[in-house]
């Protein structure tokens, strides 16, 4: 049980047994270490307590278990992988269950005659990668970078970027059908769904548009409204062909009038850029081509032992010394149905980058980005064992380098006091569709680490990083630079991911547009007990914490 006890509602036994009964007494946890893990995410702890930490195995353990909180009267946060820096599922108060997805790691079905894939919300974009490539297929977006242990269903309260995302969006829009829990333990399902010839409860879902769009609702609501338990996906076929190209430009302005026009060509199938600050700590940390694992991944990915020789080649070839110490480097990733088209589009990018003033670098980046998609999350710490915490904004493509631009005054006027505390920043940079741009300003900062940090680094890395003391003082300031550039962002109209607690979405919606969110939420959870207070509903006033 939790060390105090005064502020936990008296039921806490009694749920205790309820839940031991459902999932099993090893799969509840009320331990020190267990309330730690779940109490905090890689930005911040919450303001409340840890009461319990429940595993649900299936879809009836999981409505069970939630029916069991209710009737008891505690809140739930559901956490999947733990990657959040938004408070997006951190205990509001004492009286919370945190809902540990981590065993709901199945996947249900591969249907490659309807091209869709059913996996349990717990389910990681690793492992669902691995089963999908033995058979050709994909899903269009295909996971974001901490793919390694980030799940689906975390990936769809939260929204993603990265792998697919040029060409497909975000997570959500290769969504077909979710089995959704309520907070009261109902099951929800959305979609149109064929009859299951097996006789299971639910049918094969197989479309998602038939009527309003249910499914939306729960995409990117960050546990709010249900708890994802199953989840169906579109398919694809694994495209045949792929294509590497990196720049390198003078300013960062340079660099996103170049990604905005790419995006506007819908030229790439992911982007990644960097700023120079940034790209010097990736050199640092990474290994890239001294790493005997690193070249085996670029060479498997070619077609025979001669092109897999020459990839792997050119890797070594671009050493650590490719990128100009000052340059803007934009790396691109291309693939297609044939090497012809695929030329095509990589030809057009150079044309896009040389003309503003990019010049062509060795693509080692872009060809490890793609061999080894889901890197070890050694990256959530600095190389010297500093705390890392990003922010993050979509902007329109031609604002994209004002708002760079307005960022900057930012950290300039900041920089004296940076200096003095020891903070650095950095910037990602990359595109969603042919919409948007995504900004992602980060900071590093000496301080004490969390839990989370522990269980995401690779053991071998933490023991050569420095154990930090706590800094009120560093993360403060960090605190108020975030501030300043959510204020920018706000400015430029931006959207996020992972909303969490910390980005105004509810002010950014007109009234009545907000009203439907609580109008929603009222009917979806009444008592307000999944996540009070993300997305700025909170089960009194609506206020945003």
């Amino acid at each position: 049980m939790p060390d105090d006890l005064s502020n936990i509602a008296p039921g806490l036994p009694a749920l205790h047994a309820r839940l031991s009964a459902i999932v099993g007494p090893e799969n509840l946890r009320d331990d020190a270490e267990s309330l730690a893990l779940h109490g905090a995410d890689i930005w911040a702890r919450g303001p409340g307590q840890i009461a319990l930490v429940v595993a649900p195995a299936g879809l009836d353990e999981l409505r069970r278990s939630l029916a069991a909180c209710h009737d008891a009267g505690f809140d739930v946060a559901p956490r999947g992988a733990g990657m959040s820096y938004t408070g997006g599922y951190v205990p509001a108060g004492p009286n919370t269950v945190s809902l540990d997805m981590s065993r709901m790691n199945r996947i249900l079905a591969i249907r490659e005659d309807d091209m869709m894939v059913t996996v349990q919300a717990g389910c990681t974009w690793v492992a669902l990668n691995a089963a999908l490539a033995k058979q050709g297929l994909r899903t269009p977006f295909w996971g974001p970078m901490s793919g390694l242990v980030s799940t689906i269903g975390g990936g769809l309260s939260q929204l993603n970027a990265m792998f697919g995302a040029g060409h497909y969006g975000t997570s959500s829009q290769s969504v077909v059908s979710l089995t959704v829990v309520l907070a009261d333990g109902r099951v929800l399902r959305t979609g149109a769904r064929r009859p299951d010839p097996a006789g299971a409860e639910g049918g094969l879902p197989f479309y998602r548009h038939y009527g309003p769009d249910l499914a939306g609702l729960f995409c990117g609501d960050c546990g709010v409204f249900g708890v994802k338990a199953e989840i169906t996906l579109r398919l694809m076929r694994a495209p045949a062909h792929e294509g590497f190209a990196s720049f390198s430009f003078p300013s960062g302005e340079a660099m996103l009038r170049a990604l905005a026009e790419v995006a506007r060509a819908g030229l790439a199938s992911e982007s990644c850029a960097f700023d120079p600050g940034l790209t010097r700590v990736r050199m640092k940390r990474a290994s890239l081509a001294g790493d005997v694992k690193t070249l085996g991944a670029v060479a498997a990915r070619q077609t025979s032992w001669v092109a897999g020789a020459l990839a792997a080649w050119r890797v070594v070839k671009g050493g650590r010394n490719f990128i100009p110490e000052d340059g803007y480097p934009l790396h691109l990733v291309f693939e297609g149905r044939s090497a012809a088209g695929v030329a095509q589009d990589v030809a057009q990018a150079r044309r896009i980058a040389l003309a503003e003033g990019g010049q062509a670098i060795e693509d080692t980046i872009a060809r490890v980005i793609r061999a080894q998609p889901f890197p070890p999350l050694n990256s959530v710490l600095g190389p010297a064992g500093e705390r890392w915490a990003p922010i993050h904004g979509h902007v329109a493509l031609s604002q994209a380098p004002a708002l760079f631009g307005a960022i900057e005054a930012v950290f300039a006027g900041l920089a004296e006091r940076f200096a003095a505390a020891g903070i650095s920043t950095g910037y990602l940079f990359t595109h969603l569709e042919t919409n948007a741009i995504t900004v992602e300003p980060v900071f590093y900062w000496p301080e004490e680490r969390f839990p989370v940090h522990d269980r995401a680094v690779e053991p071998a890395h933490m023991a050569r990083l420095p154990t930090l003391a706590a800094n009120p003082e560093g993360t403060a300031l960090v605190r108020e630079a975030r501030r300043q550039v959510m204020a920018v962002f706000v400015r430029f109209g931006c959207a996020h991911f992972q909303i969490g607690r910390t980005y105004p979405y509810r002010e950014s919606l007109d009234p009545a547009a907000w009203a439907l969110v609580e109008t929603l939420k009222a009917a979806l959870d009444p008592d307000g007990s999944l996540n009070p207070g993300v997305l700025g509903l909170d089960r009194v006033t609506g206020a945003r914490e």
